[in-house]
């Protein structure tokens, strides 16, 4: 079983001494880092709706992006990027075994480098999926990365035997994905709180995003293989739902937490 999740706009450059390796779509990278690297400040600014001061530092990100980086400029994608998400999955306590199977068997979905692994050596970088950035292959990255992502996905999961996808990512990232072309079926798990006030439970942003790394997280410590087996699922207070749940969208609800 495949599981996919968002990267994360906050990252952690800390270093880390686990080996690394090379994104498969690199060479598709550096080129879009060649169309990023002609637009202007101002350019970026409007582009991803960011203040002058964070325009600058992707601006400067882009300007020193190498295409064949040394060690000391990358960071594994799984341990590099640091938003809620990856709260949830805490990649840096799972152990070697873990990080492994994870390596197989969790991608990250990625504006610049199009699908990660969890061990892929990565430059800092911010470029959302949902940028308007113009390519030759079209007006956003929707249509950069076309077909690529889901041959990437299908190949993974026949390689690993994987019937089912689990699509821990965000709306943005996974909408980039072409579902009618991927083999293994999708199932989209959800994470609500309930508040108890009549008015039923509800989606939380945050508390959505850090669930999605802890599933993430709880299908490769326990090796799934199976969706079905998601509906264990109970880190964080959170519980399957049936009545709520289909096949393709299994919801898992939780008091609202007080703290």
């Amino acid at each position: 079983m495949l599981t996919v999740i968002s990267p994360a706009k906050k990252m952690d450059w800390t270093p880390r001494t686990v080996k690394m390796t090379t994104p498969d779509l690199h060479d598709d990278a550096v080129a879009l880092v060649k169309v990023a690297r002609a637009l202007s400040v101002g350019d970026l600014q409007s582009l991803m709706h960011l203040s002058e001061k964070l325009a600058q530092l992707n601006s400067d990100r882009f300007a020193s992006f190498e295409e064949n980086p040394t060690p000391d400029t990358v960071r594994p994608a799984a341990f590099a990027f640091a938003g809620d998400t990856y709260q949830g999955l805490e990649a840096t306590s799972l152990d070697s075994d873990e990080v492994s199977y994870a390596q197989d068997h969790l991608r990250i979905l990625s504006g610049l480098y199009g699908v990660l692994r969890p061990l892929d050596a990565i430059q800092a970088y911010r470029l959302e999926m949902g940028s308007r950035l113009k390519t030759p292959q079209g007006k956003s990255l929707y249509d950069y990365w076309g077909a690529r992502l889901s041959d990437a996905l299908n190949q993974q999961a026949e390689r690993t035997n994987s019937r089912f996808l689990v699509n821990c990512a965000s709306q943005e990232y996974f909408g980039a994905v072409d579902l009618k072309a991927l083999a293994p079926a999708v199932v989209t798990p959800q994470f609500m709180e309930d508040k108890s006030d009549g008015k039923g439970p509800k989606i939380v942003s945050f508390y959505a995003k850090k669930a999605r790394g802890a599933m993430a997280r709880f299908i490769v410590q326990n090796r799934l293989c199976d969706a079905d087996a998601i509906k264990d699922f109970d880190i964080g207070g959170y519980a399957w739902q049936p009545d709520m749940s289909t096949l393709e969208k299994p919801i898992f609800v939780r008091p609202y937490p007080t703290n």
